[in-house]
């Protein structure tokens, strides 16, 4: 029984067979697919400004790596959608507008379902933008624009299963939406919006979506006697309180203020106003900030508690370390 010694003896050789894959497309992007790419990118950025669709399309592996590079776009901000290629001809063409962009996937670029659909693109005016391994294929010769998705050879032992072009594919892809997503100046704010659930959601959570509002916040005045201000503090149960006048912080007294308080004037402590002992510049953090800004500003300066506060200096609310804590920001 013969041995092919072009068969891996390591599972890593695999990773390696992609790896080399996606080298020899980055080196491409640098040189011969430059030029293409950076008109794709115009035309996706003119679509995603002109209110036009987005439609990405493939069959098979290739059509499972189209539905997710529709997805990346959707998640960096430019809307997308799939079209299963298959159903597209049984009634799901409705889907297209006038001038639409049809980013299509596959690697021989002769898929029959794909091909079927080159003529209501052509009669559509859509841009068609084919990710194909064969720049001489059918789908490559009837776009607009070839983004160029060859391998040397698949990680498959028999060079046949879509594994080292899929990659390619994917990581074309990703370049596609990410490049894209940076030239329209996409923020982790935006990110966060379309977040909101799941790990990426608790890591992107705003602080106004965390914080202690209107009778929650513990509040007194400069003048306010010591009693009721450990009264105040004792009700609202956030280890501090804020002191307010004219409805603007001009500081805050915590815990700590309260021991230190205790230690120095001993009985005389509670014939003290908030005034007399208050911190008047105590950390703050505006409601947009990223929970987890919130967390590590906490643990760097070891307090409980942030007063959140608009740029005219009205508290919106306070938030305490036990809420973030809930979001496991760390894990």
């Amino acid at each position: 029984m013969s041995s092919n010694s072009n068969i891996p003896s390591r599972p890593s050789e695999f990773v390696r067979i992609e790896a080399t894959a996606l080298n020899e497309l980055a080196a491409r992007l640098d040189t011969t697919m430059l030029a293409p790419f950076t008109q794709a990118i115009d035309h996706l950025l003119q679509s995603a400004a002109g209110n036009r669709r987005i439609i990405v399309t493939g069959i098979g592996k290739s059509g499972i790596i189209a539905r997710k590079i529709a997805a990346t776009l959707r998640s960096t901000g430019t809307p997308a959608h799939f079209l299963h290629a298959a159903e597209a001809i049984h009634g799901d063409l409705g889907m297209l507008s006038t001038g639409d962009i049809v980013l299509v996937l596959s690697y021989s670029g002769e898929t029959e379902e794909l091909l079927r659909l080159l003529p209501t693109l052509k009669r559509l005016d859509a841009t068609l933008i084919a990710i194909s391994g064969c720049s001489t294929s059918t789908l490559a010769q009837s776009s607009s624009i070839f983004l160029d998705a060859s391998v040397s050879t698949e990680a498959c032992t028999l060079n046949l299963a879509p594994t080292a072009s899929t990659t390619v594919m994917l990581a074309l892809g990703d370049a596609l939406a990410l490049e894209v997503s940076r030239r329209r100046g996409w923020k982790a704010e935006d990110f966060a919006d379309l977040h909101p659930g799941g790990r990426i959601g608790k890591r992107l959570a705003r602080v106004r979506e965390l914080m202690h509002t209107a009778d929650a916040i513990p509040q007194v005045a400069p003048s306010t006697p010591m009693p009721q201000v450990i009264y105040e503090m004792s009700r609202k149960k956030l280890g501090m309180t804020t002191v307010i006048a004219d409805n603007h912080l001009v500081g805050m007294i915590s815990d700590g203020d309260l021991r230190r308080l205790l230690e120095r004037d001993g009985s005389h402590a509670l014939e003290h106003t908030a005034g007399d002992i208050m911190n008047t510049h105590p950390l703050t953090i505006e409601g947009s900030a990223f929970a987890s800004s919130a967390l590590a500003l906490m643990e760097e300066k070891k307090i409980t508690s942030l007063i959140v506060i608009a740029p005219d200096r009205r508290i919106e609310g306070v938030v305490h370390l036990h809420d973030l804590w809930t979001l496991q920001l760390n894990n």
